[in-house]
């Protein structure tokens, strides 16, 4: 199955999470997941997790951000730098970036969003 990132639900919500609309991509890229066979079913769940793991973050809810994000992580990782139209490898690296200032228990993190492109 081909990620189609320029129509229908995949566009729609890669518009909202640009728009730190996380809970609502998170909606979107899920009708889509469920459709999904491997691998890009669990390469979509990875993204899903992302915009979570967002969303508890305006909640302030960092402990479930953090956790997001290492399963998200965990998920990306066995793919290639590029797959399905999406830069894996910077985004890979944003949330590792994410992930230490979590860790180091900074109060609000000076880093932009994670950017799926």
């Amino acid at each position: 199955m081909a990620l189609d990132w320029d129509n229908g639900a995949l566009a729609e919500g890669l518009a909202c999470y640009r728009n730190r609309e996380f809970f609502l991509a998170h909606e979107h890229w899920e009708s889509v997941w469920l459709c999904s066979a491997e691998p890009e079913k669990t390469f979509l769940q990875a993204l899903i997790q992302i915009t979570a793991a967002f969303h508890h973050w305006q909640r302030k809810n960092r402990g479930g951000t953090a956790s997001l994000l290492n399963g998200a992580l965990r998920r990306l990782e066995p793919y290639p730098a590029e797959f399905g139209g999406v830069a894996v490898e910077p985004l890979r690296q944003s949330i590792r970036a994410w992930r230490r200032l979590l860790e180091a228990e900074e109060s609000a993190p000076s880093l932009s969003y994670p950017t799926i492109r």
